[in-house]
């Protein structure tokens, strides 16, 4: 089953181009537009995560599909009601999956390529992970309240559709009751800033107000500073995909004690044993 995404691929590419083409013709001093390497590298990696991503998804949906055959019962694609439950348990779900993945190294590993751009526009969004395979225990719930494997799939697809436009300098601040309930490019903005102030912040996929409900969300002030907090100086694929994983296999074996292992890997980005004998 070919993700309802990959459809959207050329569209993507083309909107890259139109936003592109309106930084020459529209330039903005406030705004940082594109660098070749750069767009080059995250289109690269996107190509890289559906190589890897197709193959991946049929894994996915064989288990979603013995997961939806445990369910206690099964939600019929007909009914509307089936159809906002998914909308937001797909949302929390993926609420749950971003901030366990800024939360734990060796989730972080795998997300960290679709921060390490020091610019933000629609490219950025193409930055994709080539690792993922992270993604599917927070996903399996869904089916095991019964819902169809491919509705879950196609949900997924709307909900990254969606995410692509928050990718951008070009769009200020919406109408404040859609920034209040929705995701929103501003508030996008800040989930990409390295300023201490914006650091583990809005964790939202088409909703914000998971944000506003578990105390993760900020708005937008300061200048946004995108990129890492040490960031990675390359454009090669292969670097941006898994320097990560190596930095967290040199800490856990140069680590002593176990705990200061288990630490480097499930710990927060940047953890590291505290002082002391």
């Amino acid at each position: 089953m070919i993700p309802a995404v990959v459809y959207a691929i050329p569209f993507f590419v083309l909107l890259v181009v139109v936003e592109a083409l309106s930084y020459r013709f529209l330039p903005d001093d406030d705004e940082r537009g594109y660098e070749l390497r750069d767009t080059v590298t995250s289109m690269s990696m996107g190509a890289g995560s559906q190589v890897i991503g197709l193959p991946w998804k049929a894994f996915a949906v064989l288990a979603y599909a013995l997961a939806h055959g445990l369910a206690p019962w099964q939600l019929s694609a007909s009914s509307v009601w089936t159809w906002v439950l998914l909308f937001l348990a797909d949302d929390l779900a993926y609420y749950v999956f971003h901030r366990s993945h800024h939360r734990i190294r060796l989730l972080w590993a795998s997300h960290v390529v679709h921060h390490s751009s020091v610019r933000f526009n629609l490219s950025t969004a193409l930055r994709q992970s080539w690792t993922p395979m992270t993604t599917l225990p927070f996903w399996l719930p869904l089916a095991l309240l019964g819902v169809p494997p491919w509705m879950i799939l196609l949900q997924q697809s709307v909900s990254l559709v969606y995410q692509f436009f928050l990718h951008t300098e070009r769009v200020e601040r919406l109408w404040r009751p859609v920034e209040w309930v929705f995701n929103t490019p501003s508030h996008h903005r800040v989930h990409h800033g390295s300023n201490s102030a914006y650091l583990d912040r809005n964790y939202g996929g088409i909703l914000i107000v998971w944000d506003r409900l578990f105390g993760t969300f900020e708005a937008e002030g300061e200048r946004v500073v995108y990129g890492l907090t040490k960031n990675i100086g390359t454009y090669n694929p292969l670097r941006v995909a898994f320097h990560e994983y190596a930095a967290a296999w040199r800490d856990v074996r140069t680590a002593r004690r176990w705990r200061d292992k288990a630490g480097y890997l499930l710990g927060p980005p940047g953890w590291s044993p505290k002082a002391g004998p």
